[in-house]
């Protein structure tokens, strides 16, 4: 079995290793729940990390968002180089689900893009799984949502083994049944082709393709190939191929459960005609023939997971199988920000059943469709056995559940939490403006937060009036705005960036020595305790950091906020005298990320065209066309690296590239600059 090994040149420092040890022995004991309470900067990724290496269990690590799931799985992937750490989050980059407006009599059909990078992350994730014990997964509360049945999935894998007879049809069939295609053309994920005594077969999951080298019906050799190059990178001995979705059903299974699914649509149909539905009578039975006959031809139809309850054979009301079902029975789940994670996790139920009742009650879809559906909170619960909430500001039920807090307020730094003070409402934005010139004086950053966008507007235009340098941010700011703005307020350009709700989490500023909150009384969402502690964090990279909360009223998430602050502080301050330590505020390198990123990817389409002429040199003639051709097919393998690795910005820019060189026939290749061997 493979053991997981954390390769890291950090050592636990700080209430680390306590907070290792604390979370280490309690999920030894079997404890159902516990907290990590860490705060920014502490290294709770860290953390995780050695837990997972101490225990040596596979773990579910899920966030609330794709943007921090994408930055945890980088971290994993650099502690856990040796082990499988994989990516599992919605593969739409665009979805409208299926739906019905009964007031404009208007029904909406399903239509959603497909990331096929993020659809093969996932199948990777589901194989990993299957395959060894060594396997971390980062995902979003994708993972709670219906799957197909791992039993299934692995029911209908293809084994193949060197020195085996096999029947060429009896595979080439199995593929086709698994949901790979034929293409001896275009060879992409998901495909196979056979050329002689050769079957290349390009697994859904992977990067490589596996080629199959027969002699008569033996399996004379397995190779692991480039799909591009077809160059040989490894020799097997034996291979195994999953199927390409993970809505897979035997042959056997698929006519008992078109079986029920017909009975199912006679008895809706009886019982909208004793309504006197006539019309639902004749949609539910049209629509509900179409898909049973997609089943039987196909294996597979639009919508198939609203039958997921028929194809796997479970009684009514019961869960379907989820990510969780693929984990073996011990593992660890880590819920990042739990605050917000545990309130998504428990929310997701109740809107997918309100959708689904309309298209039940006007005969779009069979009351079995209910039971595709994401986990209650009660049965996510239930089908794990550890679970450690993590968060800075764990909520009441992470709190009241957890058998022990492993505390971890210690920044390896030696940073502090920033002083909390509360001054007066009447007079915030002079005493704000005053607080502002302190800073721009001595070239530091400030952060305000204001309680509608109109407000931030507003503020930003009478700052600006006062002379000082400001920007607003807010939801309707596009992304790679937010980037700019973001990057603009470190450098300098501007110094006061004031937004709403978009400060809370994941602004990493060092720059910024005071945070501002601007009626901080108005209790609320935007001024709970939670929310105040996680503002105030944003001024917890600097050794000057100072938070100031406008308010009459001591609310009581003020008061926990202020108390909460200076317990951390105390604790801080009296480990830095013990050890010595001189905080010092981060140094982090401003960098510009879409140029950085643009001019890494342009040296790629450099490299790459470089590398392909002396390829093409080397059989001494080659024409135009095909160093072009062979040049998109290097960018193009390239692009799907970076979206893989996540570095979407990269693959964006060598996406645009190639859509250049598709647009336009008699674009030049740019000329390869000469290199020394």
């Amino acid at each position: 079995m493979e053991k997981f090994k954390l390769v890291t040149t950090f050592k636990p420092e700080g209430d680390q290793p306590e907070a290792i040890r604390v979370l280490t022995d309690s999920i030894q004991k079997g404890t159902k729940f516990q907290t990590l309470l860490g705060v920014t900067g502490s290294g709770k990724t860290f953390t995780m990390a050695k837990v997972i290496e101490n225990l040596q269990k596979p773990a579910l690590v899920i966030s609330h968002n794709k943007t921090l799931s994408a930055q945890l799985y980088r971290e994993f992937k650099t502690f856990f180089p040796e082990n499988a750490v994989e990516y599992f989050v919605s593969y739409y980059d665009y979805y409208q689900p299926e739906s019905y407006i009964p007031q404009k009599d208007m029904y909406i059909e399903k239509d959603a893009s497909i990331n096929e990078e993020l659809d093969q992350l996932r199948l990777r994730a589901t194989t990993s799984l299957i395959e060894r014990q060594d396997a971390i997964v980062v995902a979003s509360v994708s993972a709670i949502y219906g799957l197909g049945s791992p039993d299934d999935y692995k029911e209908q894998i293809v084994m193949l083994e060197k020195g085996k007879d096999y029947s060429s049809d009896e595979i080439l069939e199995k593929l086709v049944r698994i949901q790979y295609s034929r293409n001896n053309t275009d060879f992409v994920r998901a495909t196979f082709r056979q050329r002689g005594e050769y079957l290349d077969i390009f697994p859904a999951y992977e990067n490589e393709a596996i080629r199959v080298e027969f002699f008569d019906r033996t399996v004379e050799n397995i190779y692991r190939i480039d799909p591009l190059t077809t160059e040989v990178r490894q020799k097997l001995d034996r291979t195994v191929i999953y199927p390409a979705k993970h809505f897979i059903t035997p042959r056997s299974q698929l006519e008992r459960a078109i079986g029920a699914i017909k009975a199912e649509m006679e008895e809706q149909e009886k019982i909208f005609k004793e309504q006197g539905k006539v019309v639902e009578a004749h949609r539910i039975r049209t629509r509900t023939l179409y898909d049973m006959e997609m089943l039987m031809e196909m294996g597979y139809c639009p919508g198939v997971e609203n039958y997921s309850r028929h194809l796997s054979g479970r009684l009514p009301g019961s869960s379907a199988a989820t990510l969780l079902s693929y984990f073996p029975k011990d593992f660890i789940v880590f819920l990042d920000e739990s605050h917000v994670t545990v309130p998504q996790i428990k929310g997701m139920y109740r809107g997918d059943r309100a959708r689904k009742k309309n298209l039940i009650d006007f005969g779009f879809r069979l009351p079995s469709a209910y039971d595709n559906r994401p986990l209650f909170f009660e049965e996510f619960v239930e089908q794990t056995n550890s679970i450690v909430f993590v968060s800075a500001t764990p909520a009441d039920f992470e709190r009241q559940n957890s058998t022990v807090v492993a505390e971890q307020l210690i920044r390896p730094t030696g940073l502090i939490d920033p002083e909390v003070v509360v001054k007066p409402l009447g007079t915030q934005v002079q005493d704000l403006l005053l607080e502002i010139e302190e800073r721009v004086k001595v070239k530091e950053r400030v952060l305000v937060t204001a309680l509608t966008k109109k407000m931030s507007e507003e503020l930003t235009d009478f700052m600006i009036q006062k002379g000082i340098k400001c920007k607003y941010l807010h939801s309707e700011i596009e992304t790679f705005e937010r980037v700019e703005i973001i990057r603009d307020l470190r450098k300098g350009v501007f110094d006061v960036l004031i937004g709403v709700n978009l400060l809370r989490e994941g602004l990493d500023l060092p720059e910024v020595s005071l945070v501002a909150v601007l009626d901080a009384d108005k209790e609320g969402f935007l001024r709970s305790q939670t929310s105040l502690i996680q503002t105030s964090g944003r001024a917890a990279r600097n050794i000057n950091g100072k938070v100031i909360l406008y308010a009459d009223t001591i609310t009581e998430s003020i008061r926990i906020t202020v108390e909460e602050t200076a317990r951390r502080r105390e604790k801080q301050l009296a480990y830095n005298k013990e050890h010595g330590i001189t905080p010092q505020t981060i140094r982090k390198d401003i960098v510009d990320i879409l140029e950085r990123e643009k001019k890494e990817a342009l040296n790629e389409v450099e490299e790459a065209v470089f590398s392909v002429k002396k390829d093409l040199e080397k059989k001494m003639k080659y024409s135009d066309a095909e160093l072009k051709k062979t040049v998109r097919k290097q960018l193009e393998r390239k692009m799907f690296e970076y979206a893989e690795r996540l570095e979407f910005e990269k693959a964006a820019y060598l996406r645009d590239y190639l859509s250049q060189m598709e647009g336009s026939a008699a674009e030049e290749v740019p000329e390869a600059e000469e290199k020394d061997e």
